[in-house]
C-alpha cells in the first residue's frame, strides 16, 4: 500500500525549483501557477534568498506549487494515481497540496486558497512577534511541562521525540535558556506561531473564502493532520483546512494511521526530506523515498509499481466510487440507480474533442447514487457515481 505525503512550511530552501525547471513541462506549469497565485514563484523558487522565502506569504504558495508540479510529473495522468495511491496526507500547509492531489479541490483552487492563507497568517504574525522551535529529545512529560511553563503551545506533535513549541519570541527564548533535560531547542525557519491562538484572526477570513469554494469527495484515503482520521467528505476536508491554521498538527497520529492501514511504501514530494526523516523512526519496515529532484523520479516510479494498489478484479469490494477517466461532458448510459450491474458494464460516456470515452464498472454491484448530473462537465479522477457491493441493496 502506497502513501504520498506533502511537507509543510520550513521545508523550503533557496533554489528549490532550479533543477525542476530543466523539465519543460514543469517550467510551463510553474508559469501557470505563478499566474494563478499572483506571486512570481519562478523567481522565488530560483533566485530569492532564505530570508525572502521565509516570508509566510511567499513560502506557503511556493511549497504547494512545487509539490503539485512534482506530482504531475510523477503522474502526468492523475487518473492513474487515483488507482495506485491508497493514502494521502500533508503536514500543515502540505494538507492543501494533499487535498488537491486527492481531488478534493483543483490545483487552481489550492493555489488561490494557499495564497490567501499565507497572506492572512502573515498578517496575524505581524500583530505580535512570534515563532516556533522544535524540541528534540527529552522525556515526553517533562517536555510538555516545560512548554506549558513558558506559556507556549505544543503546535506540532511530530513524533515521540520531536515536539514543536510555538508562541512569542520572548517565550521561545526563555524555553531555549531553560530547556528540558536531555532535550535540544532548535528555532525553525518560520515567521509566526502557526497552529496556535495567535492565528485566530486568519481563521474567520479563510472560512469566508471556503464558503465560496466547491469541493469533491476524496478519491483516496486522505488523513487529516488534526487527529489522524481518514476524511472523505470534500466539505469536511475544506473545513479542516480552515480550522487547522489555529489547531495543533498531530503528525504522530497521521503516521500511526498509515501503519494501521497497512502502508508499505511512503513517498514525500518536494520540498522533501522532513517527513521521511520523521518516518524513519516512527514507521519501521516501511520503504521511504524523498523526491528531492527530478533524478529521484525513476525511484519513485519503481516504488509506485512495487507498492501501488493492484485490486483483484474477481473481488467485490466495499462501497466504492467510480471516477471519470478524462475531461469532458458526462452522458449517462442506460443504467439507473438501483440497477444491479456486472464488472465492465458501460455506465456513462465522457464526450471529448477526440471522441467518447466509456466509464465502466470496475466490479459488480448496485448503482447506488449518481454524484453528478447528466450533461455535467467533469475532470479526470472526479467521482461520478457510487457503487454498492453485492447484496447491499437487495
Amino acid at each position: 500500500m502506497l502513501a504520498i505525503v506533502c511537507p509543510g512550511q520550513g521545508s523550503q530552501a533557496p533554489g528549490l525549483l532550479a533543477p525542476w525547471l530543466e523539465l519543460p513541462s514543469v517550467h510551463d506549469r510553474m508559469q501557470w501557477f505563478t499566474t494563478v497565485a499572483g506571486i512570481d514563484l519562478l523567481e522565488h523558487g530560483t533566485e530569492s534568498d532564505a530570508d525572502t522565502i521565509r516570508d509566510t506569504a511567499i513560502a506557503q504558495p511556493l511549497i504547494v506549487a512545487s509539490g503539485l508540479a512534482a506530482l504531475l510529473e510523477l503522474f502526468p495522468k492523475p487518473s492513474e494515481a487515483f488507482t495506485q495511491v491508497s493514502v494521502g496526507a500533508g503536514h500543515s500547509v502540505g494538507e492543501i497540496t494533499a487535498a488537491a492531489g486527492t481531488g478534493v479541490i483543483t490545483a487552481e483552487q489550492a493555489l488561490v486558497f494557499v495564497r490567501e492563507r499565507g497572506r492572512q497568517m502573515a498578517k496575524a504574525s505581524a500583530v505580535t512577534p512570534t515563532g516556533m522551535s522544535a524540541v528534540v529529545g527529552g522525556d515526553a512529560q517533562e517536555v510538555a511541562a516545560a512548554i506549558a511553563a513558558q506559556g507556549l503551545t505544543a503546535a506540532n506533535m511530530n513524533t515521540a521525540g520531536q515536539v514543536v513549541a510555538a508562541g512569542t519570541l520572548e517565550q521561545l527564548r526563555a524555553l531555549a535558556a531553560a530547556p528540558p533535560a536531555k532535550a535540544r531547542v532548535i528555532p525553525l525557519q518560520v515567521a509566526g506561531a502557526f497552529h496556535t491562538q495567535h492565528m485566530a484572526p486568519a481563521v474567520d477570513r479563510l472560512a469566508a473564502y471556503a464558503r465560496a469554494m466547491t469541493t469533491r469527495e476524496a478519491h483516496t484515503k486522505l488523513i487529516s493532520n488534526r487527529d489522524g482520521h481518514v476524511v472523505r467528505s470534500g466539505r469536511e476536508v475544506l473545513n479542516r483546512l480552515v480550522t487547522q491554521v489555529s489547531s495543533p498538527v498531530r503528525w504522530d497520529l497521521c503516521m500511526q494511521t498509515m501503519l494501521d492501514l497497512g502502508v508499505t511504501g511512503l513517498i514525500e514530494i518536494p520540498p522533501a526530506g522532513t517527513l521521511v526523516g520523521l518516518a524513519k523512526r516512527a514507521m519501521p519496515g516501511v520503504e521511504l523515498l524523498a523526491i528531492k529532484g527530478p533524478e529521484d523520479l525513476d525511484a519513485a516510479r519503481r516504488m509506485v509499481a512495487d507498492h501501488g494498489d493492484r485490486p483483484d478484479p474477481s473481488a467485490d469490494p466495499e462501497w466504492s466510487l467510480v471516477i471519470a477517466p478524462t475531461k469532458g461532458t458526462l452522458s449517462f448510459g442506460s443504467v439507473a440507480v438501483g440497477d444491479q450491474i456486472s464488472r465492465g458494464t458501460v455506465l456513462a460516456q465522457v464526450r471529448t474533442a477526440d471522441g467518447d470515452v466509456a466509464v465502466t464498472a470496475p466490479h459488480s454491484g448496485w448503482l447506488s447514487q449518481w454524484l453528478v448530473r447528466d450533461g455535467d462537465d467533469v475532470g479526470p479522477g472526479q467521482p461520478v457515481l457510487r457503487l454498492a457491493p453485492k447484496g447491499a441493496l437487495s
